[in-house]
């Protein structure tokens, strides 16, 4: 269904034939890409562009025999269907000779070793500066998702909490590192999580081919450490944002400000701060024949920091003000919010400085009993309250990437086990992806999309991807 949006068209050939893909230019408005059609025409500028950006991913991938598997796994990722694992792509692609296309798309994506990474560079260099074409980069956005898994087999998969379903279950998660402008991001960074449990199970491993190298890292560890690497890269710099399972942790955030990066992330309502205008108390002076002087922060019963929801809950109403941050579907998105600069204080009583003043950025929708969020913020003292909810609430972006990629591109449809081949799917459907998104800023927010109503090449009749059901007998 397409909501609103503005685009254009390109086409990807399969086969002898072509299938027009619809591309919809999101800013603010929903909408999704919608894939239809198929006719006979001469390669256009957009069939070109598309041409030549596959060339640039094969020849990141290497040997030459990858060339051709490559670009047709990202054919298939791009050609309309409900499934995007290798056998229902097989069958779009080669629809009479359905097998030898299914071993050439497996064997790229869970055997080859071209490296995942460099991929991924390949995809930023040539998508960044169509999105900077219409701003600079604003944000680098931290964010991980799940992918809902039966069986105890599949790379990394554990009882864990998967935001797909809102709760703990069976899944895979990832880590993934997105940069974005305030219309458009693209995802640069990828890792899946390897929880405790499989780094020490040296036999499941291997069976899963995890390379030796990799030990066990909590998210924000696979996260700063995705940073760094896209500041060796000299990727163009944004502010951090990142939700609570990032934010709340102090070394996370220490570490960010050590690597001179701003940052807007959340935090529990628990978390510990000191009230505007206050901070621990200070060292006191060494009293004489008492041994070494103290050199930490102090508190006493009177002098104690308090949560951020105490904090919140006694800010006087002129505190709070209207903001509204974006453009929803049908009216613009509107909140209660209120700042105030404060010092966090998580075991601030084992240093010797202060942590440095912050931005304490709350959310209290009229309609609700008490705040619903928080977030931390080293940016300057000088930012308005409208800039900080604009930036802070700019993490939905990634929602809607994500969203993207699993409906309409198969992220999480890879149905292998391993560690190569789950790395190597979602590569691909972000390069695919990273072509979409190139192809939308190169046109004005106010182009017009077209609208086509043609059909799309199907597969053959008789097939039937293994799992499906059974098709019942007729008497």
């Amino acid at each position: 269904m397409l909501h609103a949006g503005r685009g254009s068209t390109f086409t990807v050939k399969a086969e002898g034939q072509e299938a027009l893909v619809l591309l919809c230019y999101k800013i603010t408005f929903c909408c999704r890409i919608v894939f239809v059609g198929s006719r006979l025409s001469s390669p256009g500028p957009q069939q070109r562009r598309f041409a030549a950006y596959i060339e640039g991913l094969a020849n990141a991938a290497g040997h030459a025999d990858r060339h051709t598997p490559l670009k047709n796994y990202c054919k298939g990722l791009l050609l309309p269907g409900e499934r995007k694992s290798v056998e229902p792509m097989a069958a779009r692609l080669a629809p009479e000779d359905c097998r030898r296309m299914h071993q050439s798309l497996h064997h790229l994506v869970a055997d080859a070793p071209w490296n995942d990474e460099e991929m991924l560079a390949e995809v930023r260099r040539y998508v960044l500066p169509a999105m900077e074409k219409h701003g600079p980069v604003v944000a680098w956005i931290i964010d991980d998702t799940g992918f809902p898994k039966q069986g105890k087999h599949s790379v990394g998969v554990a009882r864990q909490y998967c935001g797909e379903l809102g709760k703990q279950d069976n899944c895979q998660a990832a880590v993934s590192l997105s940069v974005s402008t305030w219309n458009s991001s693209l995802p640069i960074a990828w890792r899946l999580y390897l929880p405790e449990v499989w780094c020490q199970d040296a036999e499941r491993c291997q069976q899963a081919g995890v390379p030796k190298e990799v030990a066990f890292q909590t998210k924000p560890d696979i996260a700063l450490e995705q940073i760094r690497q896209a500041m060796e890269r000299q990727v163009p710099v944004g502010v951090v944002l990142a939700d609570a399972g990032y934010g709340k942790g102090t070394q996370f955030r220490t570490a960010l400000t050590q690597l001179r990066l701003q940052y807007v992330v959340g935090i529990e309502s628990n978390a510990t701060v000191w009230e505007p205008g206050q901070q621990p108390l200070p060292v006191p002076a060494r009293k004489p024949g008492r041994g070494a002087p103290p050199k930490r922060l102090q508190r006493n019963a009177d002098h104690q920091p308090i949560s951020v929801k105490q904090l919140a809950l006694g800010l006087p109403p002129s505190a709070w003000k209207e903001i509204g941050w974006r453009q929803g579907c049908e009216e613009t998105l509107r909140s209660r919010f209120a700042a105030v600069r404060v010092r966090p204080a998580h075991r601030d009583y084992k240093r010797t400085e202060p942590y440095p003043e912050e931005w304490l950025l709350i959310e209290w929708p009229k309609k609700e009993s008490e705040p619903t969020k928080y977030w931390l913020s080293t940016l300057p003292e000088k930012t308005s309250l409208k800039s900080l909810v604009k930036i802070g609430k700019h993490r939905w972006i990634i929602e809607r990437d994500y969203e993207e990629l699993k409906q309409e591109l198969g992220l999480g449809h890879y149905e292998g086990r391993g560690w190569r081949g789950f790395h190597h799917h979602a590569t691909l459907c972000i390069a695919a992806y990273g072509f979409l998104i190139s192809e939308r800023n190169r046109f004005s927010p106010s182009a017009h999309i077209g609208d086509l109503g043609l059909s799309a090449p199907g597969t053959p009749p008789d097939f039937r991807p293994r799992g499906s059901p059974r098709p019942s007998r007729t008497a």
